[in-house]
């Protein structure tokens, strides 16, 4: 009999029905080893020895491996194929070794990136040793990990600084921490736009000001209503001609999205599915274990030939030739790291969509199968027209732009939220020659503001931690999970990462002590390192060694500041957010108020204390909180509502409202909470456009026609013979008629 050990129950049932006779699988779930929680399991003086133990639970799940081991003629270590999956590997046959158990017992170690029969089988008859790379990278990982956690985190604790430091968790709070600065001690500028409704061919269009009295204008060139009310007076009465004096047309076409890599996966079930990195990862590794998608932890964008001849087969009968290229479309895999998986996230069969599944697991799988198939179609074309229009003064031109799609291409079948962001743009402009006469019937001036950066969803922080260089594919689910976990960051409704005061702290301590330990390029550096081990090009103690000794030394220089210094620099990094209005006078005796430090978390408390006791709890409604909120009365509210595609709902002086940072939208009759992306959208396109009314049919009753509009003061309605009914689309004749019938009786 031959016994092959995977990580997951779920997946041992899997194979085991592919192996069929002579064959045992069994699940070690998960790793089964761990550092001894205690000081001294690195030993840094003795060439950073490790000591090792069962992990608390696994006793059970050890018995059972080396008991279905004493009947097995061979032993097939089948663990992921990645870092953490080889360290597996190796921890089993280390214990196994210890227990003397592999006397006459082959030991293989074997990897399969889909869990299909001709996968496993293949993987099977082409086994191999366990990566000592690999796994040295794993211990160096580790280790590192471990020395952080015992260094730095007892310093955090004997000051009520915070609950934990690790390598990585703790540049996602300082990006977090950083970008609230950035966004509190933002100053909006003011700007002004000047568009015009023009008529050509009997077709009404908008231009954007180009170019005024010689010079070109920029998104900042108009910066107040002076300037703009004096280019409206040189331009002259709003009722003029104006002539084309430029036409651009050219065919331009969008290439499909790579297939997904585990980041990019993580990105688009956010934006897509409004899924955590958590529970992507939970729905993707059920996928692969049911034998439905490739290995999920992988950051190649590569597919193999097999799964290219598949998809373009797939194509070909489905959407025709028109959609397949002449050749494969190739996807480049920028990633140096060579311990992942060698191939994108796809499903592993390619005839429809899977059935029977629901859920979580339903939706992510319906976006890899997508995303695949649309990665080896063509490209989706279109048509671009771009028109500039001098006015009859010749003062000012105004710049139209014109696009539509051609031809669908990759867009059949998938598209992401930039293409649908694009494809909401898409206008079409009448037909125009040079020389052509336009009618120029009205000019709107639009008052803009500068807007601070936006805070980071979990989507677009796991991008930026990407392209920093810093985490990789099996470790962004857990940086997410863990920076809320500890309270160091909250989401809110938005999904939108704030600090919490906790975050706050830890971030300004470790900015001043641990600098190397926050710094991006020195935890992307490390990264590097980690990749290095991986590859052979750099031996496991070299790198312990320079990453150990700039570490020691900060822990020991951070051991003897005093707590009063400590809190003079944490007082220092948050003033701005402690005290918007510089006000950190002490209410009750004048003195200089400042944050202070307790086993309950951090609180706002004057410098007199004991003889003043006044303190401040820092919260959602606290002291720093308020003057916040009312510095941003007289600015741009950067904790405006993001709907997506850049568009965002605020509530303004003048009442609530839609932007895409170019126009702005009255929306009266919504809140934060009943407004949605495609009520925004639907606002913006139809901005000052007058809706016409929809005949929906005649009211047998009164024999009078019932009209739908679509926009009026409070939303979309419908009315007939003097009776309005508010709706939110527009219904069938049945049901008009009892709404309009069931308000004429309450009148």
């Amino acid at each position: 009999m031959n016994l092959l050990i995977v990580e997951s129950p779920s997946k041992a049932k899997t194979i085991e029905k592919y192996l069929g006779a002579g064959w045992r699988v069994i699940a070690s779930v998960g790793h089964v080893r761990d550092l001894v929680p205690e000081n001294g399991s690195v030993d840094t003086e003795n060439k950073f020895k490790m000591k090792w133990q069962i992990m608390p639970g696994k006793e059970k799940q050890i018995k059972l491996i080396t008991d279905e081991l004493k009947k097995a003629d061979a032993v097939y270590l089948a663990s992921d194929p990645d870092r953490e999956g080889e360290a597996i590997a190796w921890h089993l046959l280390d214990i196994l070794k210890a227990k003397k158990l592999l006397k006459d017992k082959t030991v293989y170690r074997v990897a399969f990136h889909e869990i299909t029969k001709k996968a496993v089988q293949a993987a099977i008859e082409t086994p191999r040793e366990i990566d000592k790379n690999l796994v040295d990278a794993y211990l160096v990982r580790r280790a590192l990990d471990y020395l952080i956690g015992f260094g730095i985190s007892p310093l955090l604790w004997r000051r009520n600084l915070g609950k934990s430091a690790g390598r990585v968790q703790s540049v996602a709070v300082k990006l977090v921490v950083d970008r609230e600065k950035e966004i509190e001690e933002f100053k909006p500028v003011e700007y002004w736009s000047l568009e015009s409704v023009c008529t050509a061919e009997n077709t009404e269009f908008k231009a954007m000001l180009s170019k005024f009295d010689g010079q070109k204008q920029e998104k900042l060139s108009i910066q107040n209503q002076e300037q703009v009310d004096n280019i409206l007076d040189k331009i002259g009465t709003p009722v003029l001609n104006a002539t084309v004096v430029n036409i651009d047309k050219k065919k331009t076409n969008r290439k499909p999205a790579a297939p997904f890599t585990t980041s990019t996966l993580q990105q688009e079930a956010s934006r897509k599915l409004y899924f955590s990195s958590k529970r992507t990862m939970s729905a993707a590794q059920h996928l692969y274990e049911q034998g439905l998608i490739t290995y999920m932890r992988t950051d190649a964008t590569n597919l193999n030939a097999d799964a290219v001849a598949e998809i373009r087969n797939f194509i070909a009968r489905e959407y025709g030739n028109d959609f397949l290229p002449q050749n494969p479309n190739v996807y480049a895999t920028k990633s140096k790291n060579a311990q992942e998986a060698h191939e994108a996230i796809r499903p592993t069969h390619f005839d429809a969509p899977a059935k029977n599944l629901s859920g979580d697991e339903a939706k992510l799988y319906e976006l890899i199968w997508k995303r695949t198939i649309a990665c080896q179609m063509k490209n989706a074309e279109f048509d671009s027209v771009a028109a500039d229009i001098e006015t009859e003064n010749k003062i000012a031109v105004f710049h139209a732009v014109g696009s539509t799609r051609t031809f669908d291409g990759f867009m059949k079948v998938y598209t992401e939220d930039k293409d649908d962001e694009e494809d909401k743009k898409d206008t079409k402009l009448p037909p125009m020659n040079v020389g052509d006469v336009i009618k120029i019937t009205e000019l709107i001036p639009e008052q803009h503001f500068t807007q601070a950066p936006p805070r980071y969803t979990e989507a677009s922080l796991v991008k930026k931690l990407e392209e920093l260089g810093i985490g990789r594919p099996s470790t962004y689910a857990t940086i997410m999970s863990t920076i809320v976990d500890r309270e160091y960051v909250e989401q809110d409704k938005q999904r939108r990462f704030h600090p919490t005061n906790g975050g706050w702290v830890i971030a300004s301590y470790l900015n001043k002590y641990f600098t190397d330990l926050v710094d991006v390029n020195f935890t992307a550096k490390t990264e590097d390192t980690l990749d290095d081990v991986s590859n052979g090009k750099q031996d496991k103690l070299t790198a312990l060694e320079n990453f150990w000794r700039p570490t020691n030394e900060m822990i020991d220089g951070a051991r003897g500041i005093k707590t009063s210094d400590i809190i003079d620099e944490i007082n220092d990094f948050m003033h701005k957010h402690l005290f918007a209005d510089d006000n950190d006078k002490c209410p009750d005796c004048g003195a200089k108020l400042g944050i202070k430090l307790s086993k309950f978390g951090p609180f706002i408390g004057c410098e007199n204390y004991p003889n003043c006791k006044y303190t401040k709890q820092l919260g959602k409604v606290d002291a720093a909180a308020q003057a916040q909120a009312a510095a941003a009365e007289t600015r741009v509210k950067s904790d405006a509502v993001e709907l997506g595609d850049g568009i965002e709902f605020r509530v303004g002086k003048f009442g609530p409202y839609v932007t895409d940072g170019g126009k702005n939208v009255a929306a009266k009759q919504y809140t934060a909470e009943t407004i949605t992306l495609e009520i925004a959208r639907e606002l913006l396109a139809n901005a000052g456009k007058k809706a016409e009314p929809i005949k929906i049919g005649e009211n047998p009753q009164t024999k009078k026609m019932i009209f739908f509009y679509p926009s009026g003061k409070f939303g979309a309605y419908i009315s007939s013979n003097r009776v309005n009914v508010s709706v939110k689309s527009q219904p069938d004749l049945e049901t008009a008629i009892k709404l309009i019938n069931n308000k004429a009786q309450k009148k």
